[in-house]
């Protein structure tokens, strides 16, 4: 399903040390011993997924649907890019569902950004969805307080059923709040961190609400989960991929560059930053994830990219097929002399600058992963979400860290609560 490729000798990385070092991670992994392994729920998630637990948010979606033209999604990381990146992944780039629109607040502050959704959705039918483990999370709980506010002000006491909340099972300010009022709930889960939610409520919810087959999603997911269990270092791609980047890291690339020639897939970008950023950087170790869209980006970071500091690696996600395309046409003039390109397609062409930006980059020193998928659509985003998650955790593993805690973000919330004076953190 998905296909990874490598630059450099790949018999020079899988030594026989480094095949008994992944065969440990992997019993690990699977027998849930490693470092946070407590947060290993999402491993076998896809397989385990009851049709009593997708029929409720199939019916949870469509009441939101039948209610509401705009449902909007209050979470910050984990517990929104998920769901973004399939949406902006499977929506068309205009023709946006009219119906029924999924937008997207809490990931940010900004009283602009807030004030203008509220105008904004002033002549339409609203739903909320608030995602948040603790209801405490300063971003998300100050939009949620603005648009609980918004909802209870525009509906009365009918908001109640416009409000829908995804959060712990047993405890928690959100928890007490929905119990209170009254709010439709689902759970986040407690073994399952946020950056590897997708497949759970978090994510499930606002995708089926967009409208999208969140049965393909999982169904994706889990022939992912199957295939890429085994430790077979020649067929499992995950594996692969986490080999070759730690290969590369302890050679002195420490920045990962994750470039396409798919804008849908922003997005995914943006969640696979989040997933390994979260995950490997700490102790003073990982390799720093950063995205880029080409051939846009070729006309601004490719210059650093082909001639600046050598501590880059390039890893290509490259969907092969696509659904819509355009053919370039012999035109009469050619003023613009592209009448040589006439009989290729847009598509075509974006596979021939990927394999001229590949050369020109190898030629300037920037070792390549190539990944490739075959199409976008439900079942390939369940597929390759997957794969980044586990080839995720075999990264952090492979520099032996915890994949799934993230000690140093605490830090800069702690700094900002003592600046504002929160009760208890005055000293």
């Amino acid at each position: 399903m998905i296909k990874v490729t490598y630059s450099g000798d790949r018999e020079a990385i899988f030594t026989d040390e480094r095949i008994n070092q992944l065969k440990e991670i992997n019993h690990n992994l699977y027998t849930k011993q490693g470092a946070g392994s407590e947060f290993l729920g999402w491993l076998d998630w896809p397989s385990n997924i009851s049709d009593e637990f997708l029929n409720r948010i199939q019916e949870t979606a469509k009441e939101i649907q039948n209610q509401a033209n705009v449902l909007i999604v209050v979470g910050i990381g984990g517990s929104y890019l998920g769901a973004k990146a399939v949406i902006e992944a499977l929506q068309p780039y205009f023709e946006k569902n009219h119906e029924l629109e999924v937008i997207f607040a809490g990931h940010q502050v900004s009283g602009a950004y807030l004030k203008q959704l509220m105008d904004y959705v002033e002549d339409k039918e609203v739903a909320l969805n608030v995602i948040s483990k603790s209801g405490t999370t300063t971003e998300p709980a100050l939009a949620f307080r603005f648009l609980q506010q918004y909802l209870e002000d525009r509906y009365g006491e009918a908001a109640a059923n416009r409000i829908y909340v995804t959060t712990d099972e047993n405890k928690g300010a959100l928890l007490n709040l929905a119990k209170e009022k009254g709010y439709n709930r689902f759970v986040v889960p407690d073994d399952v961190g946020g950056r590897y939610s997708v497949f759970t409520a978090v994510g499930l919810l606002p995708i089926a609400v967009a409208g999208f087959d969140i049965e393909q999603l999982i169904q994706g997911a889990k022939q992912s989960e199957t295939e890429l269990a085994h430790v077979d270092v020649e067929s499992n791609p995950a594996i692969q991929y986490a080999a070759v980047r730690h290969q590369l890291y302890e050679q002195g690339y420490t920045n990962e560059v994750l470039a396409t020639f798919e804008p849908k897939l922003a997005y995914v970008q943006e969640w696979w930053m989040q997933l390994y950023g979260e995950s490997e950087g700490k102790d003073q170790k990982g390799i720093f994830p950063v995205s880029v869209i080409y051939t846009t980006d070729l006309h601004s970071l490719g210059q650093y990219i082909q001639d600046g500091k050598r501590d880059l690696l390039e890893s290509f996600l490259i969907i092969d097929e696509v659904d819509e395309d355009l053919e370039v046409f012999e035109a009469e003039n050619n003023a613009d002399q592209l009448n040589y390109l006439a009989g290729l397609s847009l598509h075509e062409f974006n596979m021939v600058a990927y394999q001229g930006t590949s050369n020109a980059h190898l030629s300037g020193g920037v070792p390549q992963i190539g990944i490739h998928l075959k199409q976008i659509d439900e079942y390939h985003l369940g597929y390759l979400l997957y794969f980044y998650m586990l080839a995720c955790a075999y990264s952090a593993y492979l520099l032996d860290i915890n994949p799934f805690n993230q000690p140093g973000v605490e830090e800069y919330k702690t700094n900002i609560f003592k600046l504002l004076k929160k009760p208890g953190y005055e000293d």
